[in-house]
């Protein structure tokens, strides 16, 4: 598992429960309630779900969300002081007791049916390591915004998963559930990676068991300005942390693939990322940034064409 990656023992509780809903929360306490809300509209007996949520040391105080939504039934752990997101995710998966594991980010939600449908699912294909769905995504005024591509029309085990998802992210995290004992088996987040993390963890899973999908849209990803997403895209860390995940992503594919594959998810981030987000930069009249977004495209693409169109930006910046 290595240093990187932190070991989740197993659970010896023969009493555990099936699903543990567990909610990483760092000031975003005022998306909370409509979290907590999601999950205990269609939430069974405590006996067979746990729900907690885990704050990496918020000063927004969610424990008062987790007190007036939760009446008991939603417990709460802070952590001593602030570790970062990885850390506070591998407590998470550290605190959990449940079968399933749904790390449900506290500004995202589900809608109804979640639960029940990858029960149901993941009942029917007992060998796969996790199961995820559509998903809607939002922006911080609950306005709609998308609704991730459709990756299949049936319900079901999705054939040579891997080669699709080594590409590029297709998994927005509060769409999947996961096995536990594939977090047992497998570790947990990577602690090389800054914000693709999450997708890492879902190809090292695909790599190693089937992975079920529902197509139906039952999970809600909100964008805002307050997130990892949102801060990342401020200093370009979204981009160099895709550089560093396509390159651990690349080692779980076959030798034969690995320079097609890595050289394809460089390309389609270079142009569809980058320089969309140097465009943006200089917008808004940003021209460090966008410079430094720019220099991310001819270090990660290899066709001349945008070569080209790279170029043009960076004589506006100029």
């Amino acid at each position: 598992m290595g240093q990187f990656r932190a070991q989740i023992p197993a659970v010896r509780d023969s009493s555990r429960p099936h699903w543990s809903v567990m909610i990483p929360v760092y000031n975003c306490a005022r998306y909370l309630r409509r979290t907590l809300e999601s999950v205990l509209d269609q939430a069974p007996s405590e006996a067979e779900m746990q729900i907690e949520v885990v704050d990496d040391c918020s000063i927004d105080h969610p424990e008062r969300i987790v007190e007036e939504i939760g009446k008991g039934r939603v417990q709460y752990f802070r952590q001593p002081q602030h570790q970062g997101h990885i850390s506070n995710f591998a407590t998470c998966l550290l605190r959990s007791k449940g079968n399933w594991v749904h790390q449900l980010h506290g500004d995202d939600y589900v809608l109804p049916g979640f639960y029940a449908s990858h029960y149901e699912h993941i009942t029917r294909n007992p060998q796969v390591g996790a199961s995820f769905c559509q998903n809607f995504s939002i922006n911080e005024r609950e306005q709609y915004i998308s609704i991730s591509p459709l990756i299949q029309a049936d319900a079901g085990i999705i054939p040579n998963f891997l080669y699709e998802l080594a590409r590029v992210q297709k998994i927005y995290t509060p769409s999947i559930v996961v096995k536990r004992s594939v977090y047992e088996e497998l570790g947990g987040f990577d602690t090389r990676l800054s914000w693709c993390e999450d997708w890492e963890m879902w190809t090292r899973i695909s790599a190693n068991y089937p992975i079920a999908y529902i197509p139906e849209a039952l999970a809600v990803y909100r964008v805002h300005s307050g997130s990892n997403t949102a801060r990342y895209s401020k200093n370009a860390e979204k981009i160099e942390d895709l550089a560093r995940g396509i390159a651990l992503i690349n080692e779980y594919l076959p030798a034969s693939k690995r320079r097609e594959y890595r050289q394809w998810s460089r390309n389609f981030y270079a142009e569809a990322w980058a320089m969309r987000d140097a465009a943006n930069a200089l917008a808004e009249g940003d021209k460090k940034l966008a410079r430094k977004y720019i220099k991310l495209v001819f270090e990660l693409a290899n066709r001349p064409v945008v070569y080209v169109q790279a170029m043009k930006l960076w004589l506006q910046t100029i």
